[in-house]
């Protein structure tokens, strides 16, 4: 009898502490919450993540930005997702061939974006010019920069790309001379507002 008491006990015990955990990880609402339940579990697995719209197209993505949270359950471990945190961000899209001032003088380098112009006018693609072109590893994409969101770029890269003057089409050159950057730019899209969410991450062993 005292034996199955104990038992029962115990038992009673490890139900609270797993409501307990479970309470506690329903009960996060922001990132810091978030940053306190990871450093007190102190496990590797559980971790913040960010995604983004633009970018992340996973089912799981999607479920999240439309439910706010998920759970997947494989043979060994169960791992639950939370949203903590929504924002709405300001993404560009660009193509661009490079041009390194520190490997070519600007002579010679106005001297190949004036000839570059010249065959995206008479109707070689802009990939096919950046391919050719640009002085970066991007050429190997064609020039296409992807949606980046507001503030990763250099000020003056952005400000330019952001100028609403220029149409989807539009080829425009930035100079960045403090760095030694030189650019030709397609405007490929127009910029569009992207949801971004921050997402807690907890991985725990199926018992």
């Amino acid at each position: 009898m005292k034996k199955f008491l104990l038992l029962a006990f115990l038992f009673s015990i490890t139900l609270t502490a797993q409501e307990s955990e479970v309470k506690e990880f329903d009960d996060i609402i922001n990132t810091e919450d978030a940053e306190t339940y990871i450093k007190e579990k102190k496990s590797k697995k559980n971790k913040i993540i960010i995604f983004n719209e633009a970018k992340h197209q996973s089912g799981l993505a999607v479920d999240l930005y439309k439910s706010g949270a998920a759970t997947v359950v494989s043979d060994t471990e169960k791992t639950k997702y939370k949203v903590i945190e929504k924002t709405t961000t300001t993404n560009y899209r660009v193509s661009y061939i490079f041009f390194d001032g520190l490997k070519m003088s600007y002579s010679q380098i106005n001297t190949l974006r004036d000839k570059i112009l010249k065959k995206y006018k008479e109707g070689t693609p802009f990939s096919q010019l950046a391919k050719q072109y640009s002085m970066d590893d991007n050429a190997n994409n064609g020039g296409d920069l992807g949606w980046f969101e507001k503030g990763l770029t250099h000020p003056t890269f952005e400000a330019e790309i952001s100028n609403s003057t220029y149409k989807v089409g539009d080829v425009f050159t930035i100079d960045i001379v403090q760095n030694q950057w030189y650019y030709v730019i397609l405007k490929t899209h127009e910029p569009k507002e992207v949801q971004e969410i921050k997402v807690l991450k907890i991985v725990e062993p199926l018992k």
